[in-house]
Parts: structure tokens; C-alpha cells; sequence
């Protein structure tokens, strides 16, 4: 299922076992790694330091890896309608995946789900720059 320019070998490994319907999710600096993630999940560090390396930055490599077939994004947990700008930059990285959107504490509960078997801590300093993706299915020829 795998295809692409990754390099890094823990990474490769946790992809390479997951297959279609597997959650990765690539999150900020500021969320809960261990906590926030069930007992299964992989924790990929890659946080370098604070905005080393970003979500956006990852995903640019992890997206010429893996098929990606849905996104989802946290959302404030008030339901208050506010501008994140690194919204609107996940969608502009990948516009033919269809995107769903998750109040903070439904992401909690998603983000622990036994389906997410990666997460992928950044060094992403901005605010609800977490995001979780289901591996898509690797087309014939690819």
C-alpha cells in the first residue's frame, strides 16, 4: 500500500501494517500524545522542537505515501464558528479528499478509537492543527 519518498523507518513500519480504513493522526504540539490516543496506538515522534516539523509539512511527505481517503478536523468545543486559518491549509493540501469536521472533545473520543493505529507528534504550534486521516485503498497501477 505504500508509495512515495518517506525515509523514516519507525514511520514506515506503522504504515506499511496499516491497511484501508486505519486512522494516522498527525497532531500539535499541544495535544495529549499518550492520553489522547488508545493503549495500541504508535506514537511517532517528530517534534522536534516547537514548529519543527509542522502538520502541514508532514503531510506533504505522508500524502505521497499513502492513498488518503477522508480528513477530519477539530473544531472549538463551544460550537462557536471562528476562522482557523490551517484549515483552510489542510483542505488546500488535499482537495479531492473529502473532509469532515469534529468539536473538540468528539475528536478526543474519535483520536481514541482503536482504528487510529499512528499518531504523529509535531512540533505544529498552531492552534487546532490536528489532524486525522483514514488511509485510503491503493489503485491498480499506483
Amino acid at each position: 500500500m505504500l508509495y512515495g519518498p518517506m525515509t523514516h523507518p519507525q514511520f514506515l513500519r506503522a504504515l506499511a501494517a496499516a491497511g484501508h480504513g486505519s486512522k494516522v493522526l498527525l497532531a500539535d504540539a499541544n495535544y495529549p500524545h499518550t492520553t489522547g490516543v488508545s493503549a495500541r496506538c504508535e506514537l511517532v515522534s517528530l517534534n522536534l522542537a516547537p514548529g519543527m516539523l509542522d502538520v502541514l509539512q508532514v503531510l506533504e511527505v505522508l500524502k505521497r505515501t499513502i492513498p488518503i481517503e477522508r480528513a477530519e478536523i477539530m473544531t472549538p468545543a463551544d460550537g462557536e464558528t471562528v476562522d482557523i486559518p490551517i484549515h483552510r491549509e489542510f483542505r488546500e493540501a488535499l482537495p479531492d479528499v473529502e473532509f469532515g469536521e469534529l468539536s473538540r472533545f468528539d475528536f478526543y473520543d474519535a483520536a481514541r478509537s482503536e482504528e487510529v493505529g499512528i499518531i504523529v507528534a509535531t512540533g505544529e504550534q498552531r492552534l487546532y492543527g490536528n489532524l486525522l486521516l483514514t488511509v485510503g485503498v491503493r489503485q491498480p497501477g499506483e
